[in-house]
């Protein structure tokens, strides 16, 4: 049984990261929250010291540790902006991290922390869950059985409506989040050069604060991609179905069904790292690289653009 502390117990994705310490059969010692609406950390681990003040937390880590109770994993789901001083106290703390995505927001951020695991000894891991996904895992296996005469031609299209929160919150704050094409599109962009290889092209068609959009080349594919958390960018037939979002990944024309089968890529994503198999700093490198690229380049009309892109 590994011992785990959490940090951003309150989050929205808290919860499967609790779920997944639990039924990987280890135990949470400590969590740590600014805000204290964390009642459902009862359903897990009712007996988990929990803390509002980082300091009060990092100090009773370092107790813990004094009296001979080690912590083997911290697992992070704090905003974005916040993970990258997250994986370092894990470290130092002599744990091994597991963080949510984005694992930072920059690629020279990647870089400092290869130092910091050379230096401890400790590893950093990251929640790549459509790796995972048997739906994606069949399609890499279809790409790279198939011999390479032209390249694959993709649409990704990813809606999810958001509310006035959002705005409010951090995640409405480039700064803190990255944006949109971070901040809900992280997991896609590994996906697709996992699939499809190194990033040779990207431009930007549209950039705002609730959507995205814009043409990224590989190895192996030309992907047209749109992102957005406005409903008014839904399908009619998802507003007629009173469906708040949509997903839709098409290669050759082909749709890719994988709407299901996320309920449980947390936990497998536990058992692998727990396993030694989790996907560090070098598998987070490149959609790292890509969403920063995004964020800090020009607007271009060149490239193809997605059939969601107006004018």
């Amino acid at each position: 049984m590994k011992n785990f502390a959490l940090i951003g117990a309150a989050g929205y994705i808290a919860p499967r990261h609790l779920q997944a310490i639990k039924e990987t059969q280890n135990t949470l010692l400590a969590a740590l929250d600014k805000f204290d609406s964390v009642g459902i950390m009862d359903g897990y681990f009712p007996n988990a010291d929990f803390f509002t003040e980082f300091e009060r937390f990092d100090r009773h880590i370092e107790k813990l540790k004094r009296n001979g109770v080690l912590l083997d994993y911290v697992s992070i789901c704090t905003p974005n902006y916040l993970h990258d001083a997250h994986i370092r106290m894990a470290l130092r703390s002599g744990a091994h991290a597991i963080c949510e995505k984005p694992l930072v927001l920059n690629p020279w951020n990647v870089d400092a922390l290869q130092d910091i695991e050379n230096e401890t000894g400790k590893k950093i891991n990251t929640i790549l869950q459509l790796r995972l996904h048997p739906s994606i895992i069949a399609l890499k296996e279809r790409v790279q059985n198939q011999l390479p005469t032209t390249k694959h031609e993709v649409d990704l299209t990813y809606i999810t409506s958001r509310g006035k929160w959002y705005d409010i919150s951090w995640k409405g704050d480039e700064s803190k989040s990255g944006g949109i094409a971070t901040n809900i599109g992280v997991h896609f962009y590994d996906m697709l050069s996992w699939i499809f290889g190194e990033v040779q092209e990207n431009k930007v068609h549209v950039s705002e604060k609730h959507k995205a959009a814009g043409y990224l080349e590989f190895e192996k594919a030309r992907v047209r991609w749109f992102l957005s958390i406005d409903e008014n960018d839904l399908p009619q037939t998802i507003q007629e179905k009173k469906q708040r979002t949509y997903r839709s990944i098409t290669v050759n024309n082909q749709e890719i069904e994988f709407s299901n089968g996320f309920t449980d890529l947390h936990t497998l994503s536990y058992q692998e790292i727990l396993q030694g198999n989790g996907f560090g700093l070098n598998e987070a490198k490149s959609s790292v690289g890509i969403v920063h690229s995004i964020r800090n380049q020009a607007i271009t009309s060149l490239g193809e653009k997605h059939p969601f892109v107006k004018g």
